[in-house]
């Protein structure tokens, strides 16, 4: 029992056994979300000014410098996470279907890659800009 009909079995149809690992990444990235997102809120509403030079400064330090990084990393790839989902049930055509992921990818990918460098200018210039 359970393990399908015999046709189901000789056509490969049944679980693929992908789905738990894009469950638990989804999961896993949600709670250092809201772990990391509680931290950038708190430490934000901590500081005395929010002007250009209060937050740069702020930012230029070490300990808020990988923390940011980590968040964007981490936000990045849960948008991905979640959108492949969307996408891969809502797009039926699968010429356009593996189109909008790859453009999902590049746009993922590309602004985690600008918000990284961004915090990593400012982390490594001290805050000087």
């Amino acid at each position: 029992m359970g393990t399908g009909t015999g046709v189901g079995r000789v056509r490969g149809l049944g679980s693929a056994r992908s789905g738990t690992h894009h469950w638990v990444a989804q999961r896993v990235t949600a709670v250092g979300n809201a772990l990391l997102v509680t931290w950038f809120v708190v430490s934000l509403a901590m500081l005395p000014s929010y002007d250009h030079a209060a937050v740069t400064g702020w930012l230029a330090q070490p300990i808020v410098a990988l923390p940011m990084m980590l968040m964007i990393a981490n936000l990045f790839y849960h948008i991905r996470l979640g959108l492949q989902v969307l996408i891969e049930d809502y797009v039926h055509d699968e010429g356009l279907k593996f189109a909008t992921l790859i453009l999902l990818h590049f746009f993922v990918i590309g602004c985690a890659a600008v918000g990284l460098f961004s915090v990593a200018r400012i982390a490594f210039a001290g805050g000087a800009f």
